[in-house]
Parts: C-alpha cells; sequence; structure tokens
C-alpha cells in the first residue's frame, strides 16, 4: 500500500471511494452522510486529503485530516468496498496519527455519525476515546480524541 497526498486528477477516484463506502449508511441515516458531500475539489487543493493506491495504482482509500488548535482533526477516512477488510483503513489513521505526532499534535479527534455503528466499536479499539455527543450541521455526531 502507498499512501500519498492527493492531486486534482484523483478527485473522480475518490469521490467514487465515498459514494461507494458511504452508501450503506444512507437508509440506517435517512440522509446522505456529510462526507459524500465533500467539498474534494477543495479539500485536494488545500494539501488535506492522501490517498492509498494498491499495488496496481488502484485507489484504495483516502484520508481526510488538518490541524486544528493543539490536535489533527480526522475529517474523513474511507476504504473502497473491494479493499475492506485488508488494513488500508488502519494503515490511513496510523499515517494521520504518524503526521500528528511529527507536526508537534498533541492528539488526533474525529467524530462519526452515531447511526454508523461500526465506528462507535472500531474507534475505541484503535486507543480513541469518546469525548461527548451532539447534533453538529444536522447530523447526529458522536466525538472521539486519541492523545500520542
Amino acid at each position: 500500500m502507498r499512501i500519498r497526498l492527493a492531486s486534482h486528477a484523483d478527485v473522480p477516484a475518490i469521490r467514487a471511494c465515498a459514494e461507494a463506502s458511504y452508501e450503506k449508511y444512507v437508509g440506517r441515516m435517512g440522509e446522505i452522510p456529510a462526507p459524500m458531500l465533500a467539498n474534494f475539489e477543495m479539500l485536494v487543493g488545500d494539501g488535506f486529503v492522501y490517498v492509498a493506491n494498491d499495488e496496481g495504482g488502484v485507489l484504495a482509500g483516502f484520508i481526510v485530516f488538518y490541524p486544528r488548535g493543539d490536535h489533527m482533526h480526522l475529517e474523513n477516512v474511507a476504504v473502497s468496498p473491494d479493499h475492506q477488510g485488508q488494513g488500508v483503513g488502519g494503515e490511513l489513521i496510523a499515517f494521520c496519527e504518524e503526521q500528528a505526532r511529527s507536526s508537534g499534535c498533541a492528539a488526533v479527534e474525529l467524530y462519526t455519525n452515531e447511526k454508523m455503528s461500526e465506528n462507535l466499536t472500531l474507534y475505541p479499539k484503535l486507543g480513541y476515546a469518546e469525548t461527548g455527543r451532539g447534533t453538529q450541521h444536522g447530523f447526529h455526531r458522536v466525538f472521539f480524541r486519541k492523545e500520542i
């Protein structure tokens, strides 16, 4: 797996990955998840998106993160359905954590939708502690933080 900074040429594949990854949540949430609505052109232009390519150069997943205050904010991580269950998401999150450490951040913070129950068990397994719940931009979110 090769992780690199995304370019504008990656945007269509990033968008397709987001749509395929989050599509399963539309019915569960009763609305389109925020990551499916993201402005990837702007996020890529700002240097906040990294992609993971498999050995054949196919986009396996991506991650969006940026510094915010004392921490790195992990905005979005998605793995294409064809690559799920292969550790791609874990590698992307570990990459974000390493970038946070090297940038002098004290922690990584993220949120997930309360209807994304898989994430509510995954993040604690990765060392993230739940810090709160609330409604933000109409979405019912669960907030997590991991000291690094």
